[in-house]
């Protein structure tokens, strides 16, 4: 997606303090989260009555009855109930995903207007019954006779009644992220300080943000949380030198302070084309250039988050552009640990030759640059959620004076990644 001749742009984003799960959201719905943030933007933006051409919001951790989640949400707004919506899942990437694909129906004309987003909870899991329960119900729900009934009762078995708890491990490894993470981390030879001082800076950056009130129009307040619950400007290398391994417990270096936690947030990006920007009274913060997706085989060797690098180079090749011809970078911080890889694997020269099929490495980033105003270790991860927080944080920084260029890189699930370029407009 190029969007030279109709140009899309961020005109808006609004979100809910994320929080650790079962802590501060522990009794609240996935859907009153997503509701939350929706209303927060149509507030901020005075979007009360207006027609939105579609909205596009997704969860991960989403349950079959909630099948309509996005549509279900928007009603619940006062948003102009005509309002078409959606559902969309690409794991972590799923806030991304949904800025790109209303991007590009605002690019072509199909819409003027739309609303991008995502919503996770661990709080409000969508435990189901065992497959073994399930086969009974279903065969019970289908018998005709009493006699058939009692037959299929005779082979319930008590094992039956333990229920189907999801998990976000890899179905085709049966490792955790973190346990894929790890094995990164030994291949690239990335320490546990600086893994410690990554998340640091994330924790430091985002208090600061906070601080001098970047946040204040971007975070809305949610059962009375103002903040977001997960950020610690208060710690220090002492103190996450302290935490023990969490996955590898034995020679690991990931730990709960180097690592984003299971987290409770929703988050929502107002895009429009001119038109929509015209219709809205709004002024653009910033234009989006450009979106890629890659994915890596992890089954074979491939580091499980190894994915962004493609999408990237991707990016930056079509783009014809290079890290310096960058003023910020939001590399999402799924662990310390990603991070540091990806951004070495594009200083390696013979892996972006033999990788990425470039002719040289990509080179370094300027640390200076890199998630100034906190990420989602020091901010929280709410899976789908995560991506739509960075699109509002990067328009928002880029809209703050200046012609400026920012690039995105979410890492996921499956061995994918998802890449984005914005520019002030």
């Amino acid at each position: 997606m190029r969007t030279a001749q109709n140009e899309v742009y961020v005109l808006g984003s609004a979100r809910i303090p994320f929080a650790k799960s079962q802590t501060h959201y522990a009794h609240t719905k996935r859907e009153e989260l997503m509701t939350a943030a929706l209303k927060a933007l149509v507030k901020e933006y005075k979007l009360q009555g207006q027609l939105i051409g579609d909205t596009a919001l997704g969860a991960v951790m989403n349950s079959s009855a909630q099948f309509n989640l996005a549509r279900e949400c928007l009603l619940s707004t006062e948003l102009h109930p005509d309002s078409p919506a959606y559902n969309v899942q690409r794991a972590c990437g799923t806030g991304l995903e949904t800025t790109w694909q209303l991007a590009l129906k605002a690019h072509v004309g199909a819409i003027d207007t739309g609303i991008a987003g995502g919503v996770d909870t661990n709080s409000d899991l969508p435990i189901e019954v065992s497959a073994g329960m399930q086969q009974t119900l279903l065969a019970l729900n289908a018998a005709r006779t009493m006699a058939e009934r009692i037959k299929i009762a005779t082979r319930f078995s008590p094992k039956f009644l333990l229920p189907s708890i999801p998990s976000v491990n890899e179905p085709r490894t049966q490792l955790s992220m973190g346990d894929h993470c790890e094995l990164m981390v030994k291949e690239w030879k990335i320490a546990r300080e600086e893994q410690d001082e990554l998340a640091l800076q994330s924790h430091l950056n985002g208090a600061k943000a906070y601080a001098d009130g970047f946040y204040q129009d971007l975070v809305h307040e949610m059962n009375g949380l103002k903040v977001d619950a997960t950020l610690r400007g208060d710690t220090t290398l002492q103190k996450l030198a302290k935490l023990k391994p969490a996955f590898d417990k034995v020679t690991g270096t990931l730990t709960a302070g180097n690592s984003s936690p299971l987290t409770d947030g929703a988050a929502t990006v107002l895009i429009g084309n001119k038109n929509g920007a015209s219709k809205l009274g709004l002024n653009p913060l910033a234009r989006i250039v450009d979106v890629e997706a890659a994915a890596v085989d992890f089954t074979r060797g491939a580091g499980l988050l190894m994915a962004p690098t493609k999408a990237v180079a991707q990016l930056l090749t079509r783009n014809k552009l290079s890290f310096a011809d960058f003023d910020y970078f939001e590399l999402h911080e799924a662990f310390a640990g990603q991070v540091l890889c990806n951004m070495k694997a594009w200083e390696t020269e013979s892996y972006c030759k033999n990788v990425l099929g470039l002719s040289s490495s990509l080179g370094k980033i300027d640390r200076t640059k890199l998630n100034v105003v906190g990420s989602s270790l020091a901010l929280g991860h709410p899976f789908a959620a995560t991506g739509a927080r960075i699109v509002g944080t990067l328009a928002k920084l880029l809209s703050q004076g200046g012609k400026k260029r920012g690039l995105i890189s979410i890492c996921t699930a499956g061995g994918m990644g998802i890449a984005g370029i914005l520019e002030s407009p």
